[in-house]
């Protein structure tokens, strides 16, 4: 199966980064541990436990790390990556994963991903757990999608 051209949408990789970043296990249960440290101050802040300074400083805290997690790392990694600058054509087979662009092209064995997760506009492919890349489902037309959904399951195995 070949699809089509495709190149990126920042504003989709952006979201995708997201994604990614909501994704991760360890910022999760930050995200929770923070929510749940604002949630106490705000408590202790109104039965008069705290000092409104401190609940300040956790209501500080808690919109930085939104903040960084939301809008810096995204943006951030999307500067940094020239991939998503480029345009690529991707070729799905039963042996390997190919990807093409003007500059030459890569291929990689089925086993060398570790897991993929599905986003509403891409497809995560991981090669451990820092290191992905995601492909657009818009690289992919009409029932080609399902196809690389259904590739994708029988051959990267978690």
């Amino acid at each position: 199966m070949t699809s089509q051209l495709f190149s990126y949408n920042k504003a989709k990789v952006i979201q995708a980064l997201r994604y990614h970043f909501i994704t991760r296990k360890e910022i999760k249960v930050m995200m929770i541990l923070v929510n749940i440290f604002a949630i106490s101050s705000a408590a202790l802040f109104f039965f008069k436990k705290i000092s409104p300074y401190a609940f300040l400083i956790s209501s500080i805290l808690w919109f930085v790390l939104m903040v960084i997690f939301w809008f810096v790392l995204p943006n951030l990694i999307y500067k940094k990556a020239a991939t998503f600058k480029d345009s690529f054509i991707v070729t799905l087979s039963d042996a390997e994963f190919n990807l093409q662009n003007n500059r030459g092209e890569k291929s990689w064995l089925w086993k060398e991903f570790s897991t993929f997760i599905e986003s509403p506009h891409f497809f995560h492919l991981y090669f451990n757990s820092r290191s992905f890349f995601i492909i657009p489902k818009e690289a992919f037309s009409g029932d080609d999608v399902h196809e690389a959904r259904k590739t994708f399951t029988a051959k990267i195995t978690k």
